[in-house]
């Protein structure tokens, strides 16, 4: 794995890591699906991925402020 360093927008960035924060996802883990999306030949891929993430934004998500009190953890 390699440390790689992009220059975004800074409201752009905010947004995107708030949606990541939101659904407790990866956001480098999110960057490199896209950059593997692009460059993948199959266009079959790209539409799965595109599916998947909409299926992950159209969700049902409980809000959660403590895991453990919900869970009893």
């Amino acid at each position: 794995m390699v440390l790689k360093t992009f220059n975004v927008q800074e409201e752009v960035y905010n947004k995107f890591s708030s949606f990541c924060k939101g659904y407790g996802i990866s956001m480098s883990k999110q960057i490199e699906r896209f950059m593997e999306s692009m460059i993948e030949e199959d266009p079959v891929a790209k539409s799965e991925y595109l599916e998947k993430l909409d299926r992950i934004r159209k969700g049902k998500f409980i809000k959660v402020k403590s895991f453990a009190d919900r869970y009893g953890l």
